[in-house]
Formats: C-alpha cells, structure tokens, sequence
C-alpha cells in the first residue's frame, strides 16, 4: 500500500488559501459598482485605484519570496493575516479616495501578496519533483476555484450585506484558514528525495555533472525569463481586466447582475476541470506547447466573449475559455523552475510575476478609462485578445527541459 505523500496536505492548504487571496483579486467586479456608487468615486477613479493595488500586489511578490527564503513560509502567511485584517478595518472606514487608495489599494494588496500562488511555489517545488506540474496546477486550481466561487458568492454577499461586511467576512474567513494552515501544514523541509520513486530517488542521488550554478542576476539577464515575465503581462492583463470588468462589461452589454456574475464565475468553475487534465498533460508533453495553446485560445475567447448575445451564448463562451484558464501560471512556475532550478524559483518567480501585475495595473485602468472615453469596452478587451495570442507566439520559443546557459 502506497503511503501518503505529506506534500499533498502542503498542496490542499495553498490551493485553499489561494481561492481566498488570488479570489479576492480575481473577483473586485462584484465590488466595482457598489464601491464607486457608496463613495462617489467614478469608474476612472476607482480603477486607477484598482491598478495601483495591482501593481503593489505584484511588487509585494519578490518581497514574499524573499522573505520565505529567509524566514520560512510560516512566518510570511501568519503575517498577511496581519497585515489583511489591518487593511480591511481600514478600509470599511475610509471615506475618501486616499484612505481608499492606501488601505484597499496599497495594504490590502500586500496582506493578499504574502498568501498568494507566488508566495506558495516555492514550497510546493521543494516538496514535489517527479509531480511538479501536476502540484503546481493543483495550486492553480485554488485560484480558479476563487474566480469560480467567489465571484458569485461575493455578489450575493454585497446584495445582501453591503460590500462593508462583505470585506470584513472576507478577512475573517481567511483568518480562520490561514492560521492553522501556517502552524499546522506549512514544513518547509522537504524529505530527502521529495516524491520520487525509490528507483528515481536511487538514480538521482548517483553522481552526475555539476549543472551550471546561476545567480540571480545572471538569470534576469536571460532571454527565457523575459520571455515568461511577457506571457505573465499578458496573463495579469487578461485576468485582472476580466476580474475587475467583466461583470460591468456584460451588464453594459444587456445582461443582468446575476447572469454576468455566474458567467465570469463559470469559466473559473470550468478551470477547475480543466487543471485535472492540463496538470497531467504538463508532466508528459513539452510545457511550452501547452502554455501556448492556453495562451491562443484564452485570446480568442475575449473576442467571443465581446460578441455574446444571448445567455447560451455566455455560458458556452465561458465554458471554452475556462477549460484553458488556469495553468499559465502553473507552467510559467513550473517552467522556471526546470530552467534554474528550485533555489532560485521563488525570487525568480516573483520578479516574473511583476510582469503580471503590470499587465493587470494597465488593464484595470484601460478598462475604466477607455470605456469612459471611447464608449466601449472594445478598446481594453480587443487589446487582451491581441496580447495573449502574441504570447503563444512567444511561448513557443522557450527552451524545453535543459539548463540556461550564463550569458556572456
């Protein structure tokens, strides 16, 4: 009999509190409209602010792997707990746009960075080597799992409660999970051999040729880390245009707070499906070609979803896009991680996934800005099509399974 890899429960728990954090930012349409309305802020506003909690989410994420580097994941989770509940009391008593900015925008963003998917990768590609991929996608799956069920639970809650309580039931849910997460789960030490069989765990402790020894800088320096921090631009801007438009995009287009909500909030359910399939796939076929597959049809469906008419319609749409939604940034991880190897991944990560918050920063802005603007949403949504299909163009020019040579 097989006997439980302990990994797993370090997978369950991140996944979980992924749904919470990465749910959180995946899915402030919901609070979009109720938000500008109570404190009379115009969409312009409120997105501006909505992007510079983007940026600081993704600047947060190096500081996450540095500080797990140095005082271990345990002490970075109970910490967003912190530094979340702070932020959200000081939220539900801001009243004007700076207060807003910096305990909404600025902390709340941080707190959510310190338990996020970036945040975890570092300790699930300790613990797992012959599964790396499918236990990274396990991860991705919290987050497609937050988009699908806290979309709709968090309209319901804002209809219901007001988005003041909401936040607060929000911040206290994550209390409660974090924190027998950190204490009870998060083990920083992996076994000898992580989840290899005792044939690969014999084959990879036989001596072998050093590998080339990158440093940080010398990785930044590489092409196949510009080349993931470009996709991950593309990821955030597609995913946080989705997450903060989405619903007031479908509501503009003759759809009712209910359907938008249960449409956006289907393509994360659809992911969840979709991971057990591409997690598997990602261990067996090149990651690269993956990535780009779930770049090229992820960038098709924002064209179709500007096209929808009817609520089939909606919820086919949704239903394609979501089974490609997840994992590009369980492969980007994954893909870095065979590239420089784990003692790098987490700081490496983090500067990479930058590059998504840039792209999310931009959308929620452009989102607000160029429907304020032009009358339509074609201008940020049409951009996320176009940018995601240059991605798989790009995706599949990375390097597959060798070791990145140091540049000259």
């Amino acid at each position: 009999m097989t006997r439980w890899y302990f990994g797993w429960n370090i997978v369950a728990a991140s996944a979980l509190l992924t749904l919470l954090s990465s749910g959180m930012r995946l899915s402030i349409g919901p609070f979009f409209l109720p938000i500008a309305q109570d404190l009379g802020f115009s969409r312009s506003l409120l997105a501006s602010i909505v992007a510079v909690g983007m940026i600081c989410y993704g600047l947060a994420m190096p500081l996450a792997g540095w500080l797990i580097a140095r005082l271990g994941t345990r002490a970075v989770l109970l910490a967003s707990v912190v530094i979340a509940d702070v932020a959200t009391l000081w939220t539900i008593s801001a009243q004007g746009a700076t207060g807003f900015l910096l305990s909404f925008g600025v902390l709340l963003s941080v707190g959510l960075a310190f338990a996020s998917p970036v945040a975890m990768t570092p300790i699930i590609s300790h613990w797992f080597t012959r599964q790396r991929g499918m236990a990274l996608f396990f991860l991705s799956t919290g987050s497609m799992a937050g988009l699908a069920i806290m979309t709709p639970v968090l309209m319901a809650a804002i209809e219901a409660f007001g988005w003041r309580a909401t936040l607060v039931g929000f911040a206290a849910t994550l209390t409660l999970v974090a924190i027998p997460a950190a204490l009870f789960i998060m083990r920083d030490q992996a076994p000898e051999g992580t989840d290899l069989r005792p044939t690969n765990a014999t084959a990879a402790a036989a001596p072998a040729a050093p590998a080339p020894v990158l440093s940080l800088r010398d990785a930044l320096r590489t092409a196949p880390f510009w080349m993931i921090f470009g996709g991950l631009f593309a990821c955030g801007y597609s995913m946080n245009l989705l997450g903060t438009h989405g619903v007031p995009m479908l509501m503009d287009h003759g759809f009712d707070a209910h359907s938008s909500s249960m449409g956006i909030g289907l393509i994360g359910f659809v992911a969840i499906f979709g991971t057990l399939v591409l997690g598997r796939w990602s261990d067996r076929l090149p990651r690269r070609n993956i990535l780009a597959a779930i770049y090229g049809v992820r960038g098709l469906g924002f064209f179709a979803l500007m096209i929808v008419g009817t609520h089939w319609e909606l919820y086919v749409t949704a239903s394609i896009g979501g089974l490609v939604w997840a994992g590009s940034i369980a492969l980007s991880s994954a893909i870095l991680a065979d590239l420089y190897g784990v003692r790098l991944v987490g700081v490496l990560y983090g500067f990479a996934y930058v590059g998504h918050q840039l792209g999310g920063m931009l959308s929620a802005w452009l989102g607000g800005w160029g429907y304020e603007r032009f009358g339509t949403h074609w201008v940020a949504f049409g951009a996320s099509g176009a940018l995601l299909l240059a991605a798989a163009v790009v995706a599949l020019q990375l390097p597959t399974r060798r070791p990145v040579a140091v540049p000259a």
